[in-house]
This record gives C-alpha cells, structure tokens and sequence, in this order.
C-alpha cells in the first residue's frame, strides 16, 4: 500500500514527495525520503558540481530493486520555477535538459526516482565548451582497488606535468573519478583529444597496470576512459548516492587520503556526517581552471608519432583518423 504523499520545504518552496516510505534501498532500509533528506542536508557541496551544469535524469521508479531508464527531456507538467538548459546531442536532437540549481531541485528529481546525478561537463552559458576534464578511472574485475589508487596518483602527476590540478572522489563503485576544472575554450572534441593523450601516457608509464584501450577485450589492469569527456556522456557527480545495494556516494577526497580511503564506508548515512566534521575537499575545485594546450601539445606528438584517434562510442558519427569499429577479434576473423 503506497503512503500519502508529504509536502516538503526546499529552497523556499513547498516540493511534493510521493510515497515517501517507499524502500529505495532495501538492504539497509533506506527510503526515498530518506534519499530527499541526504541531498537537502548535503544541499550545499551537491549543487557546486551541478549549478548551471544540464543533467540527464537516471530514473530508478522502483528503487535500486528496478529497473532504471534515462530521461532526457523535462516533463512539460513540470513546475514553472524548474531551471532548464537545451542541449544537442550528436544525432542532431536536442532536448531540454534539468539544471539543477538548489535544494528543491535536488528534492524535485528524487521524487522522480533520481538516486545519481549526471551532469554534463558544460555551464549553461557556453553548451559547447566544456570547463571540466573528467579521468574516469574504471578497473577490470580482478583488479584490486590499491591498484586503482596507484593509478589515480600516476593520474595526478601527469596533471600536475601539464599544469592542471585534479579533484579525486571514489566513483561510488570500484573505480576513482578525477576532475579538472579547464578555461571553456575547447569544443568537446579537442577535450577529448586532451584525455585520450592523458590515458595513454598513463598507459605508458604504468604497462601493465593502466590501459587507454577501448576494447574490454584488450584491456589490462585499470581503463582510463578517455571517451567520458565526449559530448553527450556523462559520469556521476560528486556526492551523488550511487544505485547500488549499500547506498554507497561519489565522494570527494583529498590526495593525502587516498592511500587509505575505503569506499564501503562513504554511504548515504555516513557522508553528512563526514562534510560536517572535515568539510569538502573538493570545495575549491572552481578556483582552479587550467589550460589544456600542454596536453594537446602531447596529442599532437603522439599522433606525429602514428597512433591515430582512438575508437569513438557507437552512437557517434565515425572519426577522421580513427581506426574500424570493431572488437579485434572479430576483425582478425574477417
């Protein structure tokens, strides 16, 4: 039997919330209301990664338990006050896309069955250029998490090579995120170029152990996804509660606790607690834009050096310089 639904003040508004009991997290118990609560008291340091930024709404309707889809359109029943952005996607499409502005935003897509946010890399004054470089750092299944850790501090010293500051946070899975504030000169196409030459000179300095290759069957060790800085994709923000069993978060993180970090203990019943006590280390992520040109400098090296562009995702129009879209062992079979 569903509960009635309750009434909730956020950011000076009054924001429905249906079936407030609903269990989204069952292992632990945790509601959706429960969920409301986390982002309203975490308000704060979850809107400094999406103010302004257009967000795709992952739906979980029934909880971490169901199914989820992706919504990218605003409903058109939703309130006047909504922030929105339109975007255009590489098909050509565009859609009006969530910008999340405040608490009762947060409060507005939990309703909807919102448990992460996806932001895209873009403030709404400039939707084609990008102000964030993101290093997703995504392990093979037999990679143990020291060995991420080991990755995203190879991560942190190319960044620093290059004049670029990273802000790291656990992915709220196994992996790590870095972001990088930049200056929004690049289209996303040179912002992905910028990474790809990231990934591979970690690849370089980490045989073995890290790997720019796109195809799951040629990887080793922990991918370094080059192609989350395409446009269109998008990653988990920080201080997003990730749709697993736990309730785990996407929590920032200062370098100094990396090497001792356990992301089964930054959940949605932990991490309030954690921004009272030490504050957010990610807080003054927008104080640090950089340049990309050293990166791109590198790009241009290594593609004087032979290696092309890198596969692309399959819903992209193919690639000048980028090699068959196909897995290499289906390509030895042809």
């Amino acid at each position: 039997m569903k509960a009635e639904a309750i009434t909730i003040e956020a950011a000076g508004r009054e924001v429905r919330i249906s079936n407030p009991t609903k269990l989204f997290f069952p292992q632990p118990g945790f509601t959706k209301l429960d969920l409301v609560r986390y982002y309203l008291e975490c308000e704060e340091a979850v809107v400094r990664h999406l103010r302004e930024r257009p967000t795709t709404m992952k739906r979980w309707v029934d909880g971490v338990a169901g199914e989820f889809f992706f919504q990218k359109r605003v409903p058109d029943n939703a309130p006047e006050w909504l922030s929105t952005a339109t975007v255009r996607f590489p098909s050509g499409r565009s859609a009006r896309e969530l910008v999340v502005s405040d608490a009762a935003h947060l409060a507005w897509g939990v309703n909807l069955g919102v448990i992460d946010w996806n932001p895209w890399p873009v403030r709404r004054r400039d939707l084609d250029r990008p102000d964030e470089l993101r290093v997703d750092l995504d392990p093979t299944p037999e990679v143990a998490f020291d060995e991420v850790r080991a990755v995203a501090l190879c991560v942190r010293e190319v960044l620093e090579e290059h004049g670029l500051i990273g802000f790291p946070k656990t992915s709220g899975s196994r992996g790590i995120h870095v972001n990088v504030r930049i200056h929004p000169q690049r289209g996303f196409q040179e912002v992905r170029r910028a990474a790809l030459a990231l990934a591979r000179e970690v690849e370089r300095r980490m045989p073995g152990r890290a790997t720019s290759k796109w195809w799951k069957e040629e990887r080793v060790g922990v991918f370094v996804d080059y192609n989350q800085n395409a446009r269109d994709r998008t990653v988990a923000s920080a201080y997003s509660v990730r749709a697993v069993a736990d309730a785990r978060v996407s929590c920032p993180i200062g370098w100094a606790e990396l090497p001792d970090v356990e992301p089964a203990e930054l959940r949605l019943d932990t991490v309030p607690a954690r921004l009272r006590e030490r504050g957010d280390p990610s807080a003054a992520i927008d104080e640090h834009p950089g340049s990309l040109d050293s990166l791109l400098e590198l790009a241009a090296r290594d593609e004087a050096a032979g290696l092309g562009d890198a596969p692309w995702p399959p819903n992209f129009p193919k690639a000048d310089g980028e090699g068959t879209r196909v897995a290499p062992s289906r390509a030895k079979r042809r």
